[in-house]
């Protein structure tokens, strides 16, 4: 393979600018939002849902963003299987974002630093994510 060196006439340079409205019908701002009843008590409703710029019933309602949810163990959603632990759509969308921005499946998000004692009945929990230890006292 070869390559051929770019010339200055290869180049294209304006100083024009083309912007338009991010929203339904070129709107600029989203002041107002909502969610299907029907998405939220179905199955998916756990941890997705379309968000519309007017009511999901109407005609002219178009869906505007989507809302994931996704958690490391699994959480917060039915287990595909219940004899496979953690495996769930909401640990499928935390590794799916996980490896989108990480780049790596076997990497861990962090979320700032968190320093954190919890005062309960006979102990006391000390989590700190910085020094990454958890203590029970």
């Amino acid at each position: 393979m070869s390559f051929k060196r770019l010339e200055t006439d290869d180049f294209v340079v304006s100083s024009d600018s083309v912007t338009t409205g991010i929203w339904t019908n070129n709107e600029t701002t989203l002041t107002t939002f909502w969610t299907s009843s029907t998405q939220e008590v179905a199955a998916s409703g756990q941890y997705y849902l379309n968000v519309y710029q007017t009511s999901s019933t109407l005609t002219n309602s178009e869906v505007q963003f989507a809302i994931a949810y996704g958690n490391k163990e699994g959480s917060g959603s039915q287990a595909f299987d219940l004899a496979v632990d953690g495996k769930s759509p909401t640990s499928t969308i935390y590794g799916q974002y996980r490896t989108l921005v990480l780049g790596d499946e076997n990497a861990q998000f962090v979320f700032g630093e968190l320093h954190l004692l919890i005062s309960l009945p006979y102990q006391l929990i000390e989590i700190d994510t910085k020094k990454n230890y958890t203590q029970v006292l």
